[in-house]
C-alpha cells in the first residue's frame, strides 16, 4: 500500500479547505470585521540574485494546518482552552496579496495599504510570508497611526543591519536598520541571534549605538526568556517580528540559512506569551519559512503551530 492515509479524514477536517486553520475567509478589507486577520505577502522585495524564493510559505503554512480544521474548537493546551474563547474572537484569512518579483515597490504599497486597512478596521495583522524584506512596509503602515510609538520583538537568527546589500536598501538583511529610521518606533529588542550571519561587526556597533538591545541565542539558552521580556517596559505596544530561521532547523528545516542551536518551540510561545503579559501586541509577521527545503512538512506543522497559538494569545488579549 503506497499511497498515504488522509489522517486528516480521521479528525474529521474537510478535504477541499484551503484557508488556515479552515477559519472564514475575508477577501474584501473594506468588510473586515474580526479582531484578528491573517493575509498572506509572498514577496516584497527580493534580491535579484534569487527572486521571491519565499513565495510558496504562505500556501505551505496553510496546508500544514488542513489537518486541524475541525479540532479549532477543541481544547488547545498551549493556550490552555478553546484556541479563540468566543466566537466573536475568531481570526478570518484574508488570502495572499498579489505581487511581482520585478517591482518591490508596487508589492511594498499593497502589504502597507492592507496592513492600514486591517488597522483600519480595528483588527490585529498577522503577515504571513514570505521572505524578510516583508516587515518594512508592515512596519512603515503602522506609522500612519498618529502618536503611535512602537517596541519591535524580533526573533531572529540574524539582525537585518546592513545598510544596503546587492544594490537593495530594501531587502530582507536591511529589516532592523530600516526600521530604526522610522520615527513611530521607539524600541528594538533583537533575540536569536547567533553563528555567523550576514552583518558585519560594523552593523551590530551600528545597531548597539542606535539602541538595540540583543539577547543572542545562547544566552536565551542560558538566561531563560525573561532575559528579553524584561527589556519590554509594562504597557509597551508590541510588534512580534519573527523569522522561521529563529528556530532550531531540526524543527524548522525549511529556511535559507540553516544554524545549530536555535529556540524551541516552547521559548518561542513564552516569548509570545511573555509580550503580551508586558504590553499589547499590535501587528505580527512570521516571514522566511521555505517549504522547498521543508523536511516531510515538520517544518511547515511546527511554524503554522506558532503561528496558531500567537493567534489565541492575541484573541485573549482582544477579549
Amino acid at each position: 500500500m503506497n499511497q498515504k492515509a488522509d489522517l486528516g479524514a480521521l479528525f474529521g477536517a474537510a478535504a477541499d479547505t484551503l484557508t488556515f486553520l479552515g477559519l472564514e475567509e475575508c477577501r474584501d478589507l473594506a468588510t473586515l470585521a474580526a479582531p484578528i486577520a491573517l493575509i498572506g505577502a509572498p514577496c516584497a522585495t527580493p534580491y535579484r540574485s534569487v527572486g521571491a524564493y519565499c513565495r510558496n510559505a504562505p500556501d505551505a503554512l496553510r496546508r500544514a494546518t488542513a489537518a486541524f480544521t475541525a479540532n479549532v474548537d477543541r481544547h488547545d493546551f498551549d493556550n490552555g482552552g478553546k484556541l479563540f474563547p468566543e466566537p466573536c474572537l475568531r481570526a478570518v484569512d484574508c488570502g495572499n496579496l498579489p505581487y511581482d518579483e520585478n517591482d518591490g515597490a508596487a508589492n511594498r504599497a499593497a502589504i502597507a495599504a492592507a496592513v492600514k486597512m486591517i488597522r483600519a478596521r480595528g483588527a490585529v495583522p498577522i503577515v504571513l510570508g514570505g521572505d524578510d524584506s516583508i516587515p518594512i512596509p508592515m512596519l512603515e503602515a503602522l506609522g500612519a497611526e498618529a502618536g503611535a510609538r512602537y517596541t519591535i520583538l524580533q526573533i531572529d537568527a540574524h539582525i537585518d543591519w546592513r545598510e544596503v546589500h546587492m544594490d537593495e536598501r530594501l531587502g530582507l538583511s536591511s529589516t532592523m536598520r530600516r526600521a530604526s529610521e522610522m520615527p513611530h518606533i521607539e524600541r528594538i529588542i533583537q533575540v536569536g541571534a547567533r553563528g555567523i550571519g550576514s552583518a558585519a561587526t560594523s552593523d551590530y556597533e551600528d545597531a548597539l549605538a542606535w539602541g538595540v538591545k540583543f539577547v543572542p541565542a545562547h544566552d536565551l539558552h542560558r538566561q531563560g526568556v525573561e532575559a528579553a521580556l524584561d527589556l519590554i517596559p509594562e504597557g509597551s505596544r508590541i510588534v512580534i517580528c519573527i523569522d522561521a530561521d529563529a528556530l532550531d532547523p531540526a524543527l524548522v528545516p525549511g529556511v535559507i540559512g540553516r544554524a545549530p542551536g536555535g529556540l524551541s518551540y516552547y521559548q518561542l510561545v513564552d516569548l509570545i506569551k511573555g509580550a503580551a503579559r508586558r504590553g499589547r501586541i499590535e501587528a505580527m509577521d512570521f516571514v522566511e519559512f521555505m517549504p522547498e527545503r521543508d523536511v516531510d512538512g515538520i517544518g511547515a506543522l511546527t511554524f503554522a503551530r506558532a503561528i496558531t497559538t500567537a493567534l489565541g494569545v492575541i484573541a485573549r488579549q482582544r477579549a
